[in-house]
């Protein structure tokens, strides 16, 4: 079933739900940059894994995204504001709880969510790893976010720096705002995130070979009582590995 909401600040947010039978929370699933809730979790098998088990899936594309709005304005980005996006969620879908997953920029808004949101039960984040803990977001030694917003304004078809080019590429044949994306490129997370207060269980997976997801083991340390699993894959093959989905079915099943 496919829903939409309107944000405080005026965007309307898209959301697919599927539902299941299981008495447990809705699990929802925040994609990463440029990705959205089909590529990210449909594609990848995500969904269907968990709804094998019984649980009902909610997906939101997030701001700049997908089917949701993609406002102009250097105010409308940042993880921090995404994490607003996801409460309103919690509001719409009207449930006391949920299960949350975030890979990528969805895994920082999915850990400021956590330290604010009180309805949130069980969380898993993946894609992400020293740097969420030490800067406040992705890893921006890996990839400067001015040089992934050049990046994507600077077109199809254009030379880019070769470490953007994976996000560039996978944008090809594609019907999607480039302004918008840099906007949030711009926007990336770049302030502590009070990790400490974070009281659900957690699990932290990264990829082996994952270049935004380095030194795992300190993002993990930061998180009362996180756990950590590392399966092979770099940025985005972790998620399609299924040992990914067997750690998060096995974990949001408590």
């Amino acid at each position: 079933m496919d829903g939409t909401y309107t944000t405080d600040d005026g965007v309307e947010i898209a959301y697919t739900r599927w539902a299941g039978g299981s008495d447990l929370p809705p699990v929802v699933l925040h994609h990463g940059f440029t990705g959205d809730a089909e590529r990210d979790w449909v594609d990848t098998g995500v969904v269907a894994g968990l709804l094998a088990t019984g649980r009902t899936v909610v997906a939101p594309d997030a701001r700049g995204h997908g089917r949701s709005g993609k406002p102009h304005r250097d105010d409308a980005y940042g993880e921090a504001r995404m994490s607003l996006d996801l409460s309103g969620l919690i509001d719409a879908l009207g449930v006391p709880e949920i299960d949350l997953l975030g890979f990528s920029m969805g895994a920082v808004v999915s850990l400021i969510a956590a330290t604010r949101e009180p309805r949130i039960r069980r969380l898993v984040v993946v894609g992400v790893g020293a740097r969420a803990a030490e800067l406040g977001g992705v890893d921006r030694e890996a990839l400067p976010t001015d040089v992934l917003a050049a990046a994507l304004l600077a077109g199809p078809g254009a030379v880019v720096d070769p470490r953007a080019q994976m996000f560039v590429d996978g944008l090809a044949g594609r019907d999607v705002d480039r302004v918008a994306l840099a906007l949030q490129a711009r926007s990336a997370h770049a302030e502590p995130i009070p990790l400490d207060r974070i009281a659900v269980p957690t699990l932290v997976i990264a990829g082996d070979v994952d270049p935004f997801a380095r030194r795992p083991e300190v993002l993990a340390a930061a998180i009362p009582g996180a756990r950590l699993e590392v399966v092979d894959g770099d940025h985005g093959g972790c998620i399609t590995n299924p040992r990914f989905l067997e750690l998060v079915r096995d974990f949001l099943g408590g």
